[in-house]
């Protein structure tokens, strides 16, 4: 699989969701490495306004999907393929993906990374270091918190097992890509 593709033709919007520490940011990256395409990922761009000075009071967060979002469109018409890493729990969130999506006539791909066993998630994301300068990582009382905002999500998607091996779930999401690039 490549990425870059003459033409637009067969590009993917390739979105994950999923708690923070549950996986998602592995899945991304493995998908980004089979078609060929960058990671366009959202905690280090929040962390970059951050450095550059903009108040952490400030909506960054929100700034942050804003700036994925603009990158993530020129990188489709360019007729790239996109991977974009973020929690994605807000339907606004999501709103913003599809609505993105149906500018370029395509569908978001949803890889929602889950990880079931709650005392792996809580390890992982306990001895989780990222190095994103200036980035704390979350606690796991706000993972939690979070966790309700995926309770009402109905959008098409490939849920994958973290608890499995990366290698599994991996297979799984480049064969939704797949079947998503083929869909007219």
């Amino acid at each position: 699989m490549t990425g870059a593709r003459a033409g637009t033709a067969g590009r993917v919007l390739v979105v994950t969701a999923g708690l923070p520490g549950a996986g998602k940011s592995a899945v991304a990256e493995g998908v980004a490495r089979a078609l060929g395409c960058a990671v366009l990922s959202v905690d280090p761009i929040e962390a970059a306004l951050w450095r550059a000075g903009v108040e952490r009071g400030q909506p960054t967060g929100l700034a942050a999907y804003v700036v994925a979002e603009d990158l993530a469109h020129e990188q489709l018409r360019l007729g790239n393929d996109v991977v974009v890493d973020a929690v994605n729990d807000d339907p606004a969130a999501r709103e913003q993906w599809r609505a993105l999506a149906a500018r370029h006539g395509l569908r978001p791909t949803y890889l929602e990374v889950v990880c079931p066993d709650e005392e792996l998630h809580r390890a992982r994301l306990a001895r989780r270091v990222r190095s994103i300068a200036g980035f704390p990582e979350p606690t796991w009382e706000s993972v939690v918190r979070r966790r309700a905002a995926f309770r009402d999500w109905d959008d098409e998607r490939m849920s994958i097992d973290s608890t499995r091996p990366l290698a599994h779930g991996l297979a799984l999401a480049l064969d939704h890509v797949e079947r998503s690039r083929r869909a007219p």
